[in-house]
């Protein structure tokens, strides 16, 4: 089988593509370039991109550099900046794998005539062709299958997980191995078009205009602001000025009216969430009344909830609610049926 692997210059990646190789598939290594601007953390980076070609070449694979950043701007950073003007707090690398790795790459790939693309994504990918089932990784703590929920049925029959049974001690210890120069490299997890330096406020900043906002407790109350009510998210605590005592949280933010609701933990339980834009790994929309376990936060807990059929999961036990743009992904057991976006 010919198979692209996306090599983003992790440890991950570079394992994906030698178990690859192991199995006797013909390999080649793709990096995406995606973002031009200031850059110092996350994935695709200058030296990234140099640790990519640098362990496709260890393994003996060709190694590409693929130009997607329009693609990036318009699909990603694009719908980022105005999700966080309406108030809404979107992730970022969910849109990046449904846009651009398995979308953009997938279709690049077809046109190349690969059989397969394959990233270093920890989760798994099982059953035959027609019947395929999106899981959660072995090992649990390094699980992504949170942030791959939009993949459709036609799209996992073209996608390899080859890490997903491994732990990522095992992952780390196969590239030793191989003497991969990418097996201590520590993992990505920041945004990588927000520097460290200058963070979302720099970046929003330059994008849209900031507004200062007044903040109030659930009662109406004012109790002090913040510089930039399109900075605070749902669930927020620090950043919030001194409130009075007890921990206060952002429970509501409305930038129309310039607003940021606090209020304590408890403020921010709910019983029930709704989605919008819902898309379906398994192929078909989960029955009224089937219950299901839900995730809302990429290392968040797991919640045991009911479907209603059409856009609503009413949770078993009042869990923390997420920011309006997040994912919200729905599972059952170990496998993913599909999800959406908080409404």
């Amino acid at each position: 089988m010919r198979v692209m692997v996306g090599m983003s210059g992790g440890v991950d990646s570079s394992v994906a593509a030698a178990l690859l190789l192991e199995d006797g598939h013909d390999v080649v290594g793709v990096t995406m370039k995606l973002w031009g601007g200031a850059q110092d953390s996350g994935c695709c980076s200058v030296g990234d991109v140099e640790d990519a070609r640098r362990a496709a070449q260890q393994l003996g694979i060709a190694h590409h550099v693929f130009n997607f950043s329009d693609d990036f701007e318009r699909d990603v950073v694009g719908p980022y900046v105005s999700a966080h003007a309406r108030g809404r707090t979107p992730n970022p690398c969910v849109e990046c794998n449904r846009h651009l790795k398995f979308d953009r790459l997938l279709v690049r790939a077809a046109d190349l005539g690969f059989d397969a693309v394959a990233t270093g994504h920890p989760a798994r990918v099982a059953g035959p062709t027609g019947r395929r089932r999106l899981l959660r990784g072995r090992d649990r703590a390094k699980d992504q299958s949170y942030v791959l929920y939009m993949l459709t049925p036609a799209q996992l029959d073209r996608v390899l997980l080859p890490v997903g049974e491994l732990t990522k001690e095992e992952v780390r210890a196969r590239a030793a191995e191989l003497g991969l120069r990418t097996a201590d490299k520590p993992e990505s997890q920041d945004t990588c078009f927000i520097t460290a330096s200058g963070g979302r406020e720099a970046f929003l900043g330059d994008r849209i205009a900031l507004r200062p906002g007044r903040v109030l407790d659930t009662a109406g109350r004012a109790l002090g602001t913040v510089p930039a009510v399109e900075l605070v998210t749902v669930g927020q605590r620090r950043g919030l000025g001194a409130l009075g005592p007890g921990r206060r949280y952002a429970v509501a933010v409305d930038v129309e009216a310039g607003t940021v609701t606090v209020g304590t933990s408890e403020d921010l339980l709910t019983g029930a969430v709704v989605i919008d834009s819902a898309t379906w790994t398994s192929g078909t929309r989960p029955a009224a009344g089937r219950a299901i376990d839900v995730q809302m936060s990429a290392h968040g807990r797991p919640g045991a909830g009911i479907w209603d059929g059409a856009s609503t999961i009413v949770l078993v036990e009042a869990h923390r609610r997420p920011a309006a743009g997040q994912s919200v992904v729905l599972y059952d057991g170990a496998e993913v049926l599909g999800g959406g976006i908080a409404a």
